[in-house]
């Protein structure tokens, strides 16, 4: 665990920006648009989590736990959800533009309405369209 406790992380969740959360345990918390701008979150279990709105703009989630995480109109813009379970999540709306997604596991995973572009990296096979992601120019 990292050196926060989940309730310090809650209580500072909109001031974290590029914070050290590496295998935090944030199962179930509410981070409804909490600033996680370039935050340090591999390993982190994140699993039912309510991350709807938050700003994770350039932030680590290498194998970050999200299965049924809310991501609905999160801002992941050049995210490494690298090796992630994002089995289940509500991604609906979210920014995945130039977010490397590379060997994730999306299974589940709505992604309804959600914005990437040619930069987007998927895993081997995945069709984004087809799960209902919307390809975007890079000046959308």
């Amino acid at each position: 665990m990292a050196d926060f406790t989940q309730e310090e992380v809650i209580d500072i969740a909109h001031k974290l920006v590029g914070a050290d959360l590496r295998n935090i345990n944030l199962r179930g918390a509410n981070l409804s648009r909490a600033d996680l701008r370039g935050a340090d979150l591999a390993v982190a279990n994140l699993s039912r989590t309510n991350l709807s709105g938050a700003n994770l703009r350039e932030a680590n989630l290498i194998d970050a736990r999200l299965s049924e995480a809310n991501l609905r109109e999160a801002d992941l813009w050049k995210a490494n959800l690298s090796w992630a379970d994002l089995s289940g999540a509500d991604m609906r709306w979210a920014d995945l533009r130039g977010a490397i997604l590379s060997h994730a596991n999306p299974s589940g995973a709505d992604l309804r309405g959600a914005k990437y572009n040619a930069n987007t990296k998927w895993p081997e096979g995945f069709d984004p369209k087809a799960a209902g992601a919307v390809l975007v120019k890079d000046d959308d």
